[in-house]
């Protein structure tokens, strides 16, 4: 009989994530120097997909010319502001406001756009991937989430897995994983809203983030 661990309870996770429409795939093999790398840093300090992130803006935005997309390639992976939850609201107005760039026309003139990142419109224009053990490093902290949810090469979700059999494996210590993450993993934590417990601790991360910050709230 096999036992029940957290490795089955991830594996039977990513089955549910491939259910809904995710691609799935094993960090360790997405790894910079592997032969099928998505990653651009051998040290782990790459949190954003960078291929799938341009692959992305290119779909979303036939209209613009590669200078536009570079300059929101830029600004989509150096977060702007002075803490953490500055650089997560910014990301998310860029989110579901788009990014703003500037191009120059064959007549001098210069020409404005927003820059799409996510099709809210149809969800199957987007790249949806879920990827286990992914490692990142930071500040000689290195920390390998269960499961990681990208959303065109974008960082957006992290689900923290506990073994049912385990009585110490409570929704609270999986929140202070988080907050462990959080912490040593601040460029992580830039993107993805944290994935709250049932209370208001949720304002613990966020602070003073407000929650109409986030595309499509009212």
């Amino acid at each position: 009989m096999t036992a029940f661990t957290e490795s089955v309870v991830e594996d039977a996770a990513l089955a549910w994530l491939e259910a809904l429409g995710y691609a799935a795939l094993n960090g360790p093999e997405i790894a910079a120097d592997t032969p099928a790398a998505k990653r651009s840093d051998p040290n782990y300090r790459d949190v954003v997909l960078e291929g799938r992130l341009r692959q992305a803006l290119v779909r979303l935005n036939p209209g613009l010319p590669p200078e536009a997309l570079e300059d929101a390639f830029r600004r989509l992976v150096r977060l702007e502001g002075p803490t953490l939850e500055a650089r997560n609201r910014a990301l998310h107005h860029l989110l579901g406001d788009g990014v703003t760039v500037e191009y120059r026309l064959p007549d001098g003139s210069i020409r404005g756009a927003q820059a799409q990142v996510i099709d809210f419109d149809d969800a199957d224009n987007n790249d949806w991937l879920a990827v286990n053990q992914f490692t990142v490093s930071e500040n000689k902290h290195t920390r390998r989430p269960d499961v990681i949810l990208f959303i065109n090469g974008l960082p957006l979700a992290l689900i923290e897995l506990k073994n049912a059999a385990d009585e110490n494996a409570t929704i609270w210590s999986a929140f202070q994983q988080f907050q462990t993450y959080k912490a040593e993993l601040p460029t992580l934590f830039a993107y993805p809203p944290v994935n709250p417990p049932p209370s208001t601790k949720l304002q613990d991360f966020l602070g003073e983030y407000q929650s109409d910050t986030l595309p499509g709230a009212a």
